[in-house]
């Protein structure tokens, strides 16, 4: 009955709703982003024994481009979302299809092509594969590789090979900044 024990159980229990509450599920989601990134990577690195290019996790300031694509079909990126259930392409959220027109943006000025922004969920069911929403190409992982496979040739293998030193470079310039301001 002292009152020092009452206060700590009642501490304890209201740090144990706070870390089940708020600090478990920020943690799950995102390991589960990085998982599907993982997956998504694995995906796309099937592709880059030929003549695609795959850059991952791509560090631009202050954010990062999960991946980024240059092959044969273009230049993509590729911002992945690991939610779980049906995803209707006419109701991706607005801050998401700002993040990839950002990423898109982004890219196109280091590499000075053209880049299509894709949306890939690498655990969801979408209602309308393949179609475009403001812009962004909205798929399921399952299908990203047979979709860039099938898309027509617009890069010559000197055009990928250049835009990706390009992006190397800049990406190199985006690192060592970082790494100057912290230092």
């Amino acid at each position: 009955h002292d009152v020092r024990f009452l206060g700590s159980e009642v501490a304890l229990l209201a740090s144990m709703f706070v870390i089940s509450r708020y600090v478990l599920p920020l943690v799950e989601r995102r390991d589960r982003g990085a998982s599907a990134e993982e997956h998504v990577g694995g995906l796309l690195d099937e592709l880059a024994g030929g003549e695609w290019r795959v850059i991952h996790d791509a560090s631009v300031g202050r954010g990062n481009v999960d991946h980024i694509l240059i092959g044969p079909a273009g230049v993509f990126t590729v911002e992945t979302k690991s939610h779980p259930g049906p995803v209707r392409v006419a109701r991706v959220h607005g801050g998401t299809l700002r993040q990839a027109h950002a990423q898109q943006r982004l890219v196109e000025a280091i590499a000075g092509v053209s880049v299509e922004p894709m949306l890939v969920f690498s655990r969801a069911w979408v209602d309308r594969p393949l179609a475009r929403r403001k812009g962004v190409r909205v798929l399921p992982a399952r299908m990203l590789v047979g979709h860039l496979n099938k898309r027509s040739a617009t890069l010559s293998r000197d055009e990928i090979e250049q835009v990706r030193e390009r992006l190397a470079a800049a990406l190199t310039d985006y690192e060592e900044r970082g790494r100057g301001t912290r230092g």
